[in-house]
């Protein structure tokens, strides 16, 4: 047997890929799991941008391969949806770059801007792809621990007083997964400042600015950030394109330059009518995000009561398609809460300690399901005798 490459050594397999065999087995055995975790968005595209994608797939012109910088129209659609939602002006030639995905777009930042003796900074709780894309490129993985008392925010200030010299990019993400926890334009412009003062590249993932959100904002609108600063997107959550794997990076001309040489020895551009029906889903209008927000708050709503039922405490006014929550005492962590759900009631929640050690005692709650699948969540909770609170 030929040994793994040792840049895998510290990377397991991605938690979910595992829980969803269990939860397969489970359902086979006859176990009818309601799977409560994974933010697997349920809800259809737009017609209207089906439908874009139905025309352009019957054109036999739409399936030869694509620019890897994205049709024009794709790059122009970005760059407008940017200035209409976030007051931002980006070069659509020069200063995007569609992607297959933003996921794909951690690893490319990643490759190209990280090498051995490289440190990156990566948040603690945080979306596990950033430690992975870090270690991936062969440099050091560095946590900065987020907590409530800070509202989920980078302590900067403590932060200032370590050692900074080897640190080449910082990983945020605001909205904040899987905390809900929201930054301000003034945290946004505070980061961008201390990247500008230590030479760091501060890489925003900023899929979830319109959900549970009526004010999206991008760290791009802060002053000097083209200098310092990476911002990437998606349409997976704001849009329900999950699978579609349709992203973006944004940022000055060099560095998209630089990601641009590593992105093109590794996949190609995007098909065609995804390319065109992405640009039909950044011309929706505002309706399209109202009524996708109406439906999440009526199913936070019910989120909300189960995880009241199971006597965890959280903050009403989180965002994302996530609730975050704190468990009770009585659990030794939220792997144990989360493991008793399955096993007993049939419920899978997502242990926070997934997401870092500083989520061992949260579990994470999707929004990504009807409101009588929940419902049905809530019914087997409080027939419960040992799960319910009180």
């Amino acid at each position: 047997m030929f040994r793994p490459a040792r840049r895998l050594d510290g990377i397991a397999e991605y938690y979910f890929a595992g829980k969803l065999r269990d939860i397969a087995q489970m359902r086979q055995a006859g176990h009818p799991v309601l799977n409560l975790g994974i933010g697997s968005p349920d809800l259809p595209p737009a017609p209207s941008v089906i439908e874009a994608l139905q025309t352009a797939s019957n054109d036999p012109a739409s399936h030869a391969y694509q620019p890897y910088t994205g049709i024009p129209a794709l790059r122009n659609a970005w760059a407008n949806w940017y200035l209409r939602w976030y007051g931002v002006t980006l070069d659509p030639l020069t200063e995007i770059l569609p992607l297959i995905g933003s996921k794909e777009g951690i690893v490319h930042v990643a490759m190209t801007f990280l090498e051995p003796g490289d440190v990156a900074l990566v948040p603690n709780p945080g979306y596990p792809a950033y430690r992975a894309a870090t270690l991936l490129a062969s440099a050091e993985v560095r946590h900065y621990d987020l907590d409530a008392a800070n509202g989920w925010l980078p302590d900067l200030d403590h932060l200032e007083k370590t050692d900074l010299n080897r640190v080449k990019i910082m990983w945020v993400n605001y909205p904040h997964m899987p905390t809900g926890a929201v930054a301000t334009a003034a945290v946004f412009q505070r980061l961008v400042d201390f990247g500008l003062r230590h030479n760091i590249l501060i890489v925003n993932d900023n899929p979830y600015s319109f959900i549970l959100n009526d004010q999206p904002i991008s760290i791009l609108a802060a002053a000097g950030a083209a200098e310092t600063a990476l911002e990437l997107n998606s349409l997976s959550k704001s849009h329900n394109l999950a699978g579609w794997r349709v992203g973006m990076v944004a940022g000055h001309a060099e560095h998209l330059q630089a990601i641009l040489r590593f992105k093109s020895n590794m996949d190609s551009g995007q098909f065609q009518p995804v390319q065109l029906a992405a640009t039909r889903a950044l011309e929706l209008p505002d309706t399209w995000y109202h009524e996708l927000n109406d439906t999440y708050r009526e199913r936070q709503k019910h989120a909300f009561v189960i995880l009241e039922a199971l006597g965890c405490s959280f903050d009403r006014a989180q965002q994302g398609m996530f609730v975050w929550a704190k468990i009770p005492e009585g659990y030794a962590d939220g792997y144990e809460l989360s493991d008793r759900l399955l096993h007993e009631v049939y419920v899978f929640l997502t242990p926070g300690g997934i997401f870092g050690a500083a989520g061992n005692r949260y579990v994470r709650i999707s929004l990504c399901s009807t409101t009588d699948y929940l419902l049905t969540a809530v019914g087997r909770i409080f027939n419960s005798t040992t799960l319910r609170a009180g």
